[in-house]
């Protein structure tokens, strides 16, 4: 009777670690790099009833990487924030993408003007973009590593601050330089840019002039709501680097 008990403990624990390697093996990294010259605060905001990841935002310094595992079907928003002051708390502001004064933003989303990296992870492909709907604040890229399928890079390698209009800058306090690049939506507010009310369809949203200059800088990045869908890219059973200041 010892026997068999023992060999049926084996069998479970046996069991119990290939399932705990499978898990392993499949779950999808996605690791963050600073290639800034300064450091970047990224923040994390899960879709809605995703799981928080490393609190929502933490400090990266430059050259420095931070890695994270996302959990199956996750989903989400990266952006970088940059010029932040925090106290001992957690407390304080950043010059662009701020969360609420936090360091950590726990679920909440960054102020515009940001430079958005999305990800969905599905079971047969992940679906990711570069997306400046809500405006520019850092160059950010989204590279594929070892998965199957198109795997594409996305991302937005330009300066857009250094093209902005001025009807869409925010500068810094000194007001030397812009230190991020609004959409138009979120200068304007109106239907046309935003893709809202009788604009609120593909048909009749079109590109305009400030979301042309946002597609001729960043061709691989979403520019407006309704911009060409090949802006999304999608891969399967790889994992993610995304990177701020790809350029430098």
């Amino acid at each position: 009777m010892e026997v068999i008990l023992r060999r049926l403990l084996i069998l479970l624990l046996l069991s119990l670690y290939t399932t705990h390697i499978a898990v392993e093996v499949s779950a999808t990294t996605m690791t963050l790099y600073n290639k800034c010259s300064h450091p970047v605060w990224p923040g994390i905001q899960p879709s809605a009833g995703k799981p928080i990841l490393a609190r929502g935002g933490f400090k990266l310094q430059p050259n420095k990487a931070y890695s994270l595992r996302l959990p199956a079907a996750w989903s989400g928003r990266i952006w970088g924030r940059h010029g932040c002051s925090f106290d001992s708390s957690g407390r304080g502001r950043c010059a662009t993408g701020d969360c609420g004064g936090n360091l950590f933003c726990n679920g909440l989303g960054g102020t515009p003007p940001a430079t958005l990296a999305e990800i969905t992870l599905g079971s047969e492909q992940d679906f990711y973009d570069v997306s400046l709907v809500d405006g520019y604040n850092l160059a950010i890229s989204i590279t594929p590593i070892k998965g199957s399928g198109k795997c594409s890079y996305a991302g937005c390698v330009s300066d857009l601050n250094m093209m902005c209009p001025v009807g869409l800058q925010v500068r810094s306090h000194d007001n030397r330089r812009v230190v991020a690049c609004k959409s138009a939506c979120f200068a304007f507010n109106s239907p046309r840019y935003c893709c809202t009310g009788s604009f609120g369809n593909p048909q009749s949203c079109k590109p305009t002039a400030y979301s042309r200059i946002f597609k001729a800088a960043c061709p691989r990045a979403y520019s407006y709501a309704y911009d060409d869908p090949t802006s999304i890219s999608t891969c399967s059973g790889g994992s993610y680097l995304v990177t701020f200041c790809p350029h430098h």
